[in-house]
């Protein structure tokens, strides 16, 4: 199939063969002519010694007429990312851009993410298995002064992941039980798309400052959802009614070092839980161009297609031993933790908005603390 195939019968595409269609536009034509308007996958996946993790993502920007897909990858304290951009085009079902070639191999169950070797030596070739039900739902963030409320819709989960990562000359195989993960699917208007020039000129915070990722022997905590495994007879989800937090940070950087979570659940049950950072492992999520690149401050749908090259790839690599380093990169973070409760232990993630969480135990508000 060619290109000039499908340039003569836009905005028709492949994807719209299949019988899925839920408006009378084609798929190519987005329901909202808002150019924040995304299609957003996002994985953080780790091992469970605290060696190395990854965040793996992309997007496609309908009305941007682009796409973008970003690797950051940590291996003991160094840090290398990769980003791709490219003009969306009319094949939706293609994911890759540039050395990022991710597959769904079966949709709400399995992925096959591929980075291609590249100028910044990293490479892997992992196969993630979906392990907690996903439930589908849909929230209204502050719109920008003047505008409608933006909507974003879709699902969490969390699964393992199986194979092989190259970081330089090192080869690192996970097999089955090695390491896990989470991830998300969302579509919607997402606050912050292109940076302050879609936003009315004003900079829009990167997440969510009390993130947490953490998959316990009997069910799942994804930020305020509770999720349960294939099969649980609990239905749907429960929720997270209230979290209390206690933490300490490092002192030079103000960084997430380790603290203590209450957990109070709809239900009435609580539970006590501890988190530790695995020395410097975190994935800096600047890095995957949440609130700006530490280097030439790209944002999330930047580009449009028509400023694009074919493909446009950039990276970095960052040792993050040095404080100044981590000073700088600093923001949403996903930290990779040992987790602790009731004798029982595992591995999971702490995804902070620094220095936003410090500044929420100096002050005192209601559910922040130090420890």
């Amino acid at each position: 199939m060619t290109a000039d195939f499908l340039s003569e019968q836009f905005p028709l595409a492949p994807v719209d063969d299949h019988l899925i269609h839920q408006t009378p536009d084609p798929v190519r034509v987005a329901w909202s002519s808002d150019p924040r308007f995304y299609e957003r996958y996002w994985f953080v996946l780790h091992d469970n010694t605290g060696d190395l993790m990854l965040a793996v993502g992309g997007s496609f920007y309908p009305n941007l007429d682009s796409a973008e897909a970003y690797a950051v990858v940590t291996l003991r304290g160094r840090q290398h990312s990769v980003r791709a951009f490219r003009s969306l085009g009319a094949d939706r079902m293609d994911l890759s851009v540039g050395p990022l070639r991710p597959v769904i191999l079966e949709g709400l169950r399995s992925w096959r993410l591929v980075l291609e070797p590249n100028a910044w030596d990293i490479s892997f070739d992992l196969e993630w298995t979906d392990r907690t039900r996903q439930v589908y739902d849909a929230t209204y963030g502050a719109p920008v002064p003047g505008s409608q409320p933006v909507m974003t819709a879709g699902f969490e989960g969390f699964g393992e992941v199986t194979g092989r990562v190259r970081v330089g000359g090192e080869r690192i195989d996970w097999r089955a039980g090695d390491a896990r993960g989470t991830r998300d699917r969302h579509w919607g208007i997402g606050r912050g798309v292109g940076g302050p020039a879609m936003n009315g000129g004003h900079a829009v915070k990167a997440g969510w400052k009390g993130g947490n990722w953490v998959r316990f022997d009997d069910f799942a905590v994804w930020g305020r959802r509770v999720l349960y495994e294939f099969g649980d007879p609990r239905p749907g989800a429960g929720r997270v009614a209230r979290v209390d937090r206690r933490l300490r940070f490092d002192e030079e950087t103000k960084i997430f070092a380790e603290g203590v979570l209450d957990y109070t659940f709809d239900d009435g049950s609580t539970r006590q839980v501890r988190f530790e950072r695995l020395g410097l492992q975190t994935a800096f999520m600047r890095c995957a161009m949440y609130g700006g690149t530490p280097d030439g401050d790209v944002h999330q749908g930047h580009y449009r297609g028509g400023d694009l090259p074919e493909v446009l790839v950039e990276g970095d690599t960052y040792d993050l031993a040095d404080p100044a380093t981590r000073l700088r990169l600093r923001g949403l973070d996903e930290h990779h933790c040992r987790i602790s409760w009731d004798g029982r232990s595992t591995t999971g993630v702490l995804q902070p908005l620094e220095p936003d969480a410090y500044e929420a135990c100096k002050r005192g508000t209601p559910g922040w603390a130090f420890l």
